[in-house]
């Protein structure tokens, strides 16, 4: 079992940022990927954003792409989620995910990731 701790989300206005992180911790792969998913009122979850442990290599949607950065603190298991420029149509509930490849987060995967964080909610006023 793997086990995802989240933090960070919260409130902030439209242009302000915010920092999510998430801990895997449990029987973790050598090699695996973590990444975001956010789930909006009235539409579908989707795959944000990931961080590659096979190859530090990562993933955006183009919907935060230039404005969200993904980054990894490998010796704590941890990724962080940098959102800048936030918009009211980031308001979600974001979620952590483990999977073995960044490919299964990606939008069009038919793959789900293992295990899943509880999710945090970001909530971005205007």
């Amino acid at each position: 079992q793997v086990q995802l701790m989240e933090s960070g989300g919260g409130l902030v206005q439209s242009g302000g940022s915010l920092r999510l992180s998430c801990t895997a911790s449990g029987r973790t792969l050598d090699y695996y990927a973590l990444g975001w998913y956010r789930q909006a009122p009235g539409k579908e979850r989707e795959g944000i954003s990931c961080f590659s442990g096979h190859d530090d290599n990562t993933y955006y949607a183009d919907s935060v792409k230039g404005r969200f950065t993904i980054s990894r603190d490998g010796a704590y298991n941890t990724v962080y989620l940098e959102m800048n420029d936030l918009k009211t149509e980031d308001t979600a509930i974001y979620s952590c995910a483990y999977a073995l490849h960044c490919s299964t987060v990606q939008i069009g995967s038919a793959l789900l990731p293992d295990y899943w964080g509880q999710g945090t909610q970001v909530t971005v006023s205007s």
